[in-house]
């Protein structure tokens, strides 16, 4: 039994060595047809770029020709006109010479004075006199002689386009800001044959250079003609990221840079659908108001056990997404929102540091409001209406009135209501700021003291609402800030 369960296993190492050379050959076969493509295709190129070239050359070569040919011809025409002006006025004088010779013949005849004067008056007027024996054109033609010799250095450097040098990323050069990403770098030597670079990114949540295996793709930007690169409106849900570049030329790319690892810190939460009002259908970091949500989900139960219980959140119709690091759902279904508390929370506690997140509701919502509470504000509780939440409260709802709610008290606010809210919450400094998102415009700024850690905070009555967060402080809103930190604002808090 021994020996054949050796053999078996011999038998098994065989068939398992026979099958990798047969996948070696054929892969070899492969690669010697991918050869053989290959280097076809480069021939064809070659032969492409030459005919290209021999065209190129030949159309220099007509130009030039004509030029010289043009030019011949003109001072052709102009000496050959020079030539018959000049033989004509020869032929003139010659004329004159043998008519002063036959009245130097007649010098004792009575006509001679008259016709001495006519001859000198002829002379005077003859051409051989007003002509110029100055060629007006030189027999020089250097203007159109060549030297080819650098072009023909030039011409026997031709080689195969190198493989691009890998480039540097510059750290330094490099910003991260306004969830944007600016990332520059260099080559080590200049290189006129490179034709563009790829950047490629990726987020992760390691610090450190990238892993071999990450969850995340690598995403690519093609066709980047300079060494730096903006990426904008990028939403920060790890907290980093990936990235490397690499040089092209028309025919090969080189080697990827070193990764580097940027630090992509922004707030990052999602809402607590465990606990929200059951009114209230949320799907990601959507929220819309269903009149219908609590009766259905009664139905629901009744219908699963025949027990007229209370829906639990585990039966809840809002989706429960976990995010890590997240506050742990702790709440029971006694804790849910209910009566008149249209309310869903963060996930994420707020208990230091700076953070900014923005919402835009439906303009046709009777209600919406928008803030941070303490975790422990009760199921009945609405927004602004006791000392556990803050918040900016707009009612469409018979008369419309846009505010700022602590504590039960309430600061109408004279500004135009935006379709979309930022908010900023810096905990240590206890400072609570409303903005404009489009146009950074401050709101209002609520000054407290927070005695825990607060969670976003939304409300919303017959409407709907959707959520942006990943998102950093803004460098607007920061220099604002900076500035309503050191001087009492116009929009101070309620008192």
């Amino acid at each position: 039994m021994g020996d054949q369960e050796a053999l078996r296993k011999i038998i098994t190492t065989l068939a398992v060595k026979n099958e990798e050379i047969q996948n070696f050959i054929y892969s070899l076969k492969q690669m010697m047809q991918n050869v053989e493509a290959n280097s076809s295709r480069a021939q064809e190129d070659l032969e492409g770029e030459f005919q290209s070239l021999y065209a190129l050359l030949d159309e220099l070569k007509d130009e030039m020709l004509m030029k010289i040919k043009q030019d011949r011809a003109s001072r052709t025409y102009e000496l050959q006109a020079q030539l018959a002006a000049c033989a004509k006025a020869l032929e003139s004088s010659e004329e004159l010479l043998e008519a002063a010779n036959q009245a130097l013949g007649t010098a004792n005849h009575h006509d001679f004075p008259q016709a001495a004067k006519q001859i000198k008056d002829s002379v005077t007027m003859a051409p051989a006199f007003r002509l110029s024996l100055k060629a007006k054109v030189s027999d020089n033609m250097s203007h159109l002689m060549v030297d080819f010799a650098q072009e023909r250095r030039l011409l026997q450097a031709l080689a195969f386009l190198p493989v691009p040098s890998t480039p540097e990323i510059d750290l330094a050069e490099s910003l991260v800001a306004d969830n944007c990403v600016t990332l520059a770098w260099r080559m080590p030597d200049e290189d006129s044959k490179i034709d563009h670079y790829v950047l490629e990114y990726r987020r992760t949540n390691f610090e450190g250079p990238p892993r071999a295996k990450e969850d995340q793709p690598w995403m690519v930007v093609e066709g980047i003609k300079g060494t730096e690169y903006t990426l904008s409106g990028l939403k920060f849900d790890m907290k980093y990221m990936n990235f490397r570049v690499r040089a092209c030329n028309k025919a090969v790319a080189g080697e990827f840079s070193e990764p580097v690892t940027l630090e992509t810190r922004a707030f990052m939460f999602r809402l607590d659908a465990s606990t929200c009002h059951q009114n209230l259908r949320v799907e990601e970091l959507s929220v819309e108001w269903d009149a219908t949500g609590g009766k259905v989900q009664d139905v629901k139960v009744r219908e699963k056990d025949g027990k007229g219980r209370t829906a639990s959140p585990a039966n809840s119709p809002a989706r429960v997404v976990q995010s890590p690091k997240r506050m742990p759902s702790g709440r029971g279904g006694r804790d849910r929102f209910t009566a008149e508390s249209y309310t869903v929370l963060g996930d994420t506690l707020i208990d230091g540091d700076d953070h900014y997140w923005e919402v835009r509701y439906d303009r046709d919502s009777k209600a919406f409001g928008v803030g941070v509470a303490y975790r422990s504000l009760g199921k009945f509780d609405q927004l602004g209406k006791t000392s556990a939440s803050w918040c900016l409260h707009l009612n469409n709802w018979l008369q419309v009135s846009f505010s700022a709610k602590h504590a039960n008290k309430a600061k109408v606010l004279d500004v135009p209501v935006p379709d979309c809210i930022g908010v900023y919450c810096n905990f240590h400094e206890g400072f609570l700021s409303f903005y404009n998102a489009r146009t950074k415009q401050l709101l209002h700024t609520f000054k407290a003291k927070f005695t825990q850690p607060v969670l976003p905070a939304f409300t919303v009555w017959c409407g709907s609402f959707h959520v942006s967060s990943g998102l950093q402080v803004p460098s607007a809103v920061k220099c604002l800030q900076k500035r309503n930190s050191t001087a009492s604002s116009s929009n101070a808090s309620l008192p």
